[in-house]
């Protein structure tokens, strides 16, 4: 097939005609003869070629087995100038008819020719036979033959190297194209190793019919890429695109054996992503909480997640997300901290922590929230300064809750309210009127709105509460002073009133004044009564006054009297057992007397005076009781001493143990003990010394004299050394 570039061109017309070329003569063809020099000379190129002179060529007829158009067998005339050779070289795209014409052109041109045909064609073959010897030189020919080598060798490289030229995949009209064309296109797109070429390649080559005589082939690329595809797919899931690994997976025809493993797989992707995405949202989840540690436990888990994805790319980010998101919880730990301490300056701190956390971070949110929490808090302490009556310091803190707080219209809604409160700290119906004329500026759809209308209705109600303690009030003066009428009047406000403490404590006001008119006769009376001062009068008064009941007005008065008289009352009747137990601790009978003031009971208006009293009394008898024990005591260790000296004066080991046995019984008193522990040291030397007596002649016995020396005494350390070296010099018995 005849490639495009290398069609047959047309001949190229110069102004010298087809069949007269001049120059080299090409490879495998004739010399053509040249035209004799008439002087005789050698052919010079630098001769004169502007000057044409006509020589009469004629060639030798063309045998019928000589190529056409050869140079030696065509029949031509041409002028040449002199000096000039002529040569042949017929053109390779000259067609057979130009080469049939060419004898006509010869013996037209020899018609023009003027010299005899003989004496040329001599010289034509002098000519020739000089050319033919020149040709035959070697060097000419090894010329040749390496121009020849390597035009062929140029030439065969050329066509080895050049590449086909691929088909127009795209372009094709796939219901027409032949199974060749399928196949080439299916392998250009399955060389492109994508998920997509790669199904692309196996609809191309599935698409033959079951019959074709390349099915076998077809099923064999089928498999093949389906495998790919599968790995691909393999690799897409692990690089996290999920949808575009499960996407080229079902893609796969269900009549390869690679589709048998396609729904494993894609249970596998799924579960394995589902469990990688749990692990992250709990990640997040805590990371919200601030749970650092369960937070970085669940990123953990990540790292056993079959996916290379999630083990590295997503596991990476979640440590960052974490690591930062840590140490803006340690920002946000101390602005909450700094909020809880209260004050305005701990809340602008607090606040200035927060909006240090940037958008990027995982707590952003949250520190925005606590921010705006913050911003609340300074809105509350706001309303408690104004709560104090302090105005201006009360807006002061309200206009500096920061922009990020969101609370620009709760703080223009606060100050408007709080205007209107100082209105109505003046407490008249004027100033609650223009209090609420300045609540009502803030609209229904603020955010203030509903407690604007609080306050509203508040003042409202107390407008109303102070209209109707004035008519009360005016009703006692109307009436001649009618405290019930205006009791009455007042408890028409409702406990929802704000002015309902205030009618309270009117109400309750000339409540009193009534029950003073009405009670002040019998306290009157009761006292009247109590001026005897007996027994009998001063009960009569006490009963009078308990007629004023609790909850009157003179009740604690009537109580303070009652206590009054009943005190003079026990005064009258405890005090003859007093004076009776004082004459006998007089006497000496402190004991009598103790139980004669015992008499006089608790909550009596004399018991303190009767303990007072009995207390010195009761000093003296414990003194006495002591004194007489410690000369109990003395006597009693005295004999105890006298006894132990006596059976010490014997002198015998066993006499001196007792002794001292006996004496260590002293505790008391100190002086007493003090002598008996002298004596005891005394005694312990005493064994001693008897011991080393007879440690010569009988260490066992010197032993057992002075073990009982008891511990604590002067001689016991000595004894314990005395009784070790006395036991080494005691024979030990032959076995």
């Amino acid at each position: 097939m005849a490639r495009p570039g290398n069609q047959e061109r047309p001949a190229r017309h110069s102004h010298i005609p087809q069949d007269d070329w001049q120059g080299e003569p090409r490879s495998g063809q004739g010399i053509p003869p040249l035209a004799p020099n008439p002087t005789g000379a050698a052919p010079n190129g630098s001769m004169d070629r502007n000057r044409p002179v006509p020589v009469p060529i004629k060639h030798q007829a063309r045998p019928e087995n000589a190529p056409q158009g050869h140079p030696r067998f065509v029949k031509r005339s041409r002028s040449v100038s002199e000096g000039e050779f002529l040569r042949e070289s017929p053109s390779p795209s000259l067609s057979s008819q130009n080469r049939e014409d060419l004898p006509q052109k010869a013996d037209f041109n020899q018609t023009a020719v003027s010299p005899p045909r003989q004496s040329q064609a001599s010289q034509l073959r002098q000519f020739g036979d000089r050319w033919r010897r020149r040709l035959l030189n070697w060097k000419t020919l090894l010329i040749f033959s390496f121009i020849a080598c390597g035009g062929s060798a140029a030439l065969a490289l050329a066509y080895i190297f050049q590449l086909p030229g691929l088909p127009n995949c795209p372009a094709v009209f796939w219901p027409l194209a032949s199974a060749s064309m399928r196949f080439e296109c299916a392998r250009i797109a399955a060389s492109k190793q994508t998920a997509n070429d790669l199904l692309e390649a196996i609809v191309l080559v599935d698409g033959l019919p079951a019959d074709h005589a390349m099915r076998e082939e077809a099923n064999r690329l089928v498999e093949l890429w389906s495998q790919e595809v599968l790995k691909i797919a393999e690799e897409s899931f692990q690089a996290g695109k999920l949808q575009e690994a499960i996407d080229a997976a079902q893609k796969i025809p269900a009549r390869v054996t690679a589709h048998k493993l396609v729904e494993e797989r894609l249970k596998r992707w799924q579960t394995i992503w589902a469990e990688a995405e749990q692990a992250y949202q709990n990640a997040e989840a805590a990371i919200k909480k601030r749970q650092w540690r369960q937070s970085f436990q669940f990123a953990i888990d990540l790292l056993s997640v079959d996916n290379r994805y999630w083990q590295t790319t997503k596991y990476d980010e979640l440590t960052t997300r974490i690591n930062t998101a840590r140490l803006d919880g340690n920002k946000l730990y101390e602005a909450e901290r700094l909020a809880d301490d209260g004050g305005l300056a701990n809340l602008l701190e607090a606040v200035k922590l927060a909006e240090q956390i940037r958008p990027e971070s995982d707590i952003y949110q949250l520190a925005q929230e606590k921010i705006k929490g913050f911003g609340i808090k300074m809105l509350t302490l706001a309303e408690e300064t104004l709560e104090r009556r302090n105005l201006q310091e009360a807006i002061a803190i309200a206009n500096k809750i920061p922009k990020a707080a969101n609370l620009e219209e709760e703080v223009k809604d606060f100050t408007i309210l709080a205007n209107a409160q100082s209105q109505a700290w003046q407490d008249t119906v004027v100033n609650l009127e223009t209090a609420i004329s300045q609540a009502q500026r803030i609209q229904p759809k603020r955010p203030l709105y509903k407690k604007a209308q609080q306050w509203i209705t508040r003042w409202q109600y107390s407008i109303a509460g102070l209209a109707q303690l004035e008519r009360a009030r005016l009703l006692i003066q109307a009436r001649g002073g009618s405290l019930e009428a205006a009791i009455a009047a007042a408890s028409l406000i409702s406990p929802a009133n704000p002015r309902y403490r205030e009618a309270q404590t009117q109400i309750q006001s000339w409540q009193a004044e009534i029950q003073v008119s009405q009670d002040r006769p019998i306290l009157d009376q009761a006292e009247q009564l109590a001026l005897s001062a007996d027994v009998a009068s001063l009960q009569a008064a006490i009963n009078q006054a308990t007629q004023v009941t609790s909850g009157r007005a003179l009740y604690k008065e009537a109580q303070g009297k009652i206590q009054q008289w009943t005190s003079q009352i026990q005064q009258i009747q405890d005090q003859p057992y007093l004076d009776q137990a004082r004459a006998y601790a007089d006497a000496g009978n402190l004991r009598t007397a103790i139980k004669i003031a015992e008499q006089i009971r608790s909550g009596r208006s004399l018991y303190n005076e009767a303990q007072t009293a009995a207390a010195p009394w009761r000093k003296q008898i414990q003194a006495e009781a002591y004194q007489a024990q410690a000369e109990s005591d003395l006597a009693q260790a005295q004999r105890t001493l006298q006894d132990a000296r006596q059976m010490a004066s014997t002198g015998l080991p066993a006499s001196l143990a007792n002794a001292i046995q006996l004496a260590n019984q002293i505790n008391r008193p100190a002086a007493l003990r003090s002598e008996a522990t002298a004596a005891v040291n005394e005694w312990s030397l005493v064994l001693l010394q008897l011991a080393q007596q007879q440690a010569t002649s009988n260490p066992t016995a010197a032993i057992a004299i002075a073990q009982r020396i008891p511990s604590g005494t002067t001689a016991y350390s000595e004894a314990q050394t005395q009784i070790e070296t006395w036991r080494r010099m005691i024979p030990v018995p032959v076995q």
